[in-house]
This record gives structure tokens, C-alpha cells and sequence, in this order.
């Protein structure tokens, strides 16, 4: 079970996962010990999944950030799920329930990449694209 310190503490990971245990602990008034015990805990429960790095993609040269909706030609997804975990420019990517079948978060340099990708996902299926203007959250 989670309590509301355990939620603090991924509160403080999500904003910092570099966070040393003792500044959190400091926070959720506790020593870093327990602080440590709590987020081994957590990793052991499968909360916390991982840690990673968080890219300023438009400082990575990738000034554009797309969505692209995908409405499949046929049921079969899994080539197409395939070809989405190959392509290291697809940020993220979600199946949802109704049309369309899929939605994809990519970023790119330009839009000449747009193009080729969109081309390759023309074998899939048929797309619509919106690309961001200003992003706040």
C-alpha cells in the first residue's frame, strides 16, 4: 500500500530523480535511510518503474514536435506496433480505443523527415498530423 509519504517521495523523484535521499527525507521528515528503504520499496512494487533522462529535444536539434493520428488499413497492428518501436524519432506512442487506432508523439529537425515518415506510415494506414505551436506542461 502507498501512503502519502510515498507519494511525496515520488513527487520529489519525478521533479529530481538525481535528488540525493537526504534532501527528500528533509522534505517528508525522515532520515535518508528511510527515505532509501521507501523508494527500494517502491522499485520493488514496480511504482517506480525506472529513471531516465529528461531531453530539451528542441535544443537536440528536433525543433518540431507532431502528432500523428493513425487509422489502420486492417487489424493487424503488430507490424505496425514493430515499426514504431524502431524509430528512435516516435517519443511516444499510444493505442486508443475508437478512431483512431493510434496516436503518436514525434519529434523532428524538419519537415522534409515529416515527409518520408509520414510516407512509411502510409503503409499502415492513413494519418492525420497536428503539429504543437507552444508547449506549457
Amino acid at each position: 500500500m502507498i501512503d502519502h509519504i510515498d507519494m511525496e517521495i515520488v513527487r520529489c523523484l519525478q521533479k529530481n530523480s538525481r535528488m540525493q535521499w537526504k534532501q527528500i527525507g528533509e522534505i517528508v521528515h525522515m532520515s535518508g535511510v528511510a527515505v532509501s528503504k521507501r523508494i527500494q520499496r517502491l522499485e520493488e512494487m514496480g511504482v517506480i518503474e525506472g529513471y531516465t533522462v529528461k531531453l530539451n529535444e528542441r535544443l537536440m536539434g528536433n525543433t518540431y514536435c507532431i502528432f500523428i493520428t493513425v487509422l489502420m488499413k486492417d487489424y493487424k497492428h503488430t507490424k505496425f506496433e514493430q515499426f514504431i518501436m524502431e524509430r528512435e524519432e516516435i517519443k511516444e506512442a499510444h493505442r486508443v480505443s475508437g478512431e483512431p487506432c493510434f496516436i503518436l508523439k514525434v519529434q523532428l529537425a524538419d519537415y522534409r523527415l515529416l515527409s518520408k515518415l509520414l510516407d512509411e506510415i502510409l503503409v499502415y494506414g492513413h494519418y492525420k498530423i497536428n503539429i504543437s505551436i507552444s508547449h506549457f506542461k
